[in-house]
């Protein structure tokens, strides 16, 4: 599966069934850059597990405000449209893959 860029208008439609993996970031950011090919990855082992969808803070500041994203890279885990886990910061594959099992 790809990675799916949601925006204000579909992130609703994009969350709201199974898990997915919600990545909000901004393209300035260092962290975010790190975590990117990380993600990839992961979409890749997921074999469709959970879904993960990116949001760029700058572009879409009605769904980061709505969530409170204080800190990007900021990783919450949604499981059929509510959110069940949240992480700050970069995090490396494994940590991403226990939390989305944790879920499953």
């Amino acid at each position: 599966m790809a990675i799916i860029h949601a925006t204000d208008q579909d992130f609703k439609d994009q969350t709201k069934d199974g898990l997915v993996l919600v990545d909000f970031w901004a393209t300035w950011c260092g962290p975010c850059k790190m975590i990117a090919p990380v993600l990839e990855e992961l979409d890749g082992d997921l074999a469709g597990k959970a879904k993960i969808v990116k949001v760029d803070v700058d572009e879409n500041q009605s769904t980061a405000g709505e969530y409170g994203i204080m800190s990007i890279p900021t990783l919450v885990l949604f499981k059929d449209g509510e959110i069940v886990d949240k992480v700050v910061g970069f995090q490396p594959k494994e940590q991403l893959a226990e939390l989305i099992e944790k879920h499953a």
